[in-house]
């Protein structure tokens, strides 16, 4: 289990923490994540008997979430709750509904990061920006992903490949080398197809770079280096029924100026040439004006 950081909150160790609990512990964090309120107001022991638990299981709860005991855990609760923004009024319409969604969003995606140190961070940039080959995978919902980020990391003066076919992805990670990085991304971090890419390219000594959900799981068990973004859910269970990319795809936005940070006069150049190359491509219809595109343009 990896120890949480001090500046970690205890909504991010819960949602990147939760599918490597046990049923018992499961239960006490999903009480913890369902009514922060209560628990607040709970010891221990009320808590362990209104879930039919031992004490201890609480206890260890908190311990496996990073905490040294219980009221440590209740401590983290009230600064959360102290800074938590006040639920939404409940809407009455479609467009309502929407922006309450977006709001209940937009402020969970800085406790994404919760589980990320500088250390990790460093160690993804300076493998993907000095690599000499750079492969960008993922599968299912993730997918989309892996394909923006090596087209942006390109564009940033690093190039990077993507493979989409899943024995194409085997084949390619199995001819990297050990100057060579794979950047896997799986949301549940036990995508099959990625963990086979993930294997193929442990033979090869690459360096394994892993952009998931959740802190334990299979790819993260192999990578090098294991980026833990937590889900803007507000438990495992509805990460489940509704996955969400959006913390994923923020993360990876706001990765690529630390890689072109890194590369310098490279990455300068680069940003020249994509200006330039864009330049050259837009039409003088182009603009904010509206209107149906023309034929250039969707060409």
């Amino acid at each position: 289990m990896p120890e949480a950081t001090s500046t970690s909150t205890l909504a991010a160790r819960l949602a990147t923490l939760a599918d490597s609990l046990h049923p018992t512990e499961r239960k006490v964090a999903n009480e913890i994540a369902s009514d922060p309120n209560g628990v607040l107001e709970s010891t221990a022991q009320e808590l362990a008997d209104r879930l039919s638990v031992a004490r201890s299981s609480v206890i260890r709860t908190c311990q496996r979430l990073g905490y040294r005991g219980y009221p440590q855990l209740r401590v983290a609760l009230a600064r959360q709750l102290a800074v938590a923004p006040p639920p939404p009024v409940a809407p009455d319409d479609a467009l309502g509904a929407l922006r309450a969604d977006v709001a209940r969003i937009a402020a969970r995606l800085p406790e994404s990061l919760g589980m990320l140190t500088t250390e990790v961070l460093n160690a993804a940039v300076t493998a993907i920006a000095t690599s000499t080959r750079v492969l960008c995978v993922a599968n299912g919902l993730s997918g989309p992903l892996a394909v923006d980020l090596a087209l942006r990391l390109t564009a940033t003066g690093r190039p990077a490949e993507y493979i989409g076919d899943s024995l194409g992805q085997q084949i390619a990670a199995r001819q990297l080398t050990a100057e060579d990085t794979l950047v896997v991304i799986s949301g549940s971090g036990a995508n099959r197809g990625s963990l086979a890419v993930a294997e193929a390219a442990a033979l090869t000594g690459a360096t394994l770079i892993v952009i998931t959900s959740f802190a334990a799981t299979p790819l993260t068990e192999l990578a090098d280096v294991a980026i833990v973004i937590a889900s803007v859910h507000d438990s495992f269970g509805g990460e489940l029924e509704h996955p969400s990319r959006i913390a994923h795809t923020v993360f990876l936005h706001a990765l690529l100026p630390q890689v072109a940070e890194r590369l310098g006069a490279a990455g300068r150049a680069a940003r020249d040439l994509v200006l330039e190359v864009l330049s050259d491509n837009l039409s003088d219809e182009s603009g904010p004006r509206g209107g149906r595109p023309t034929k250039n343009q969707l060409s």
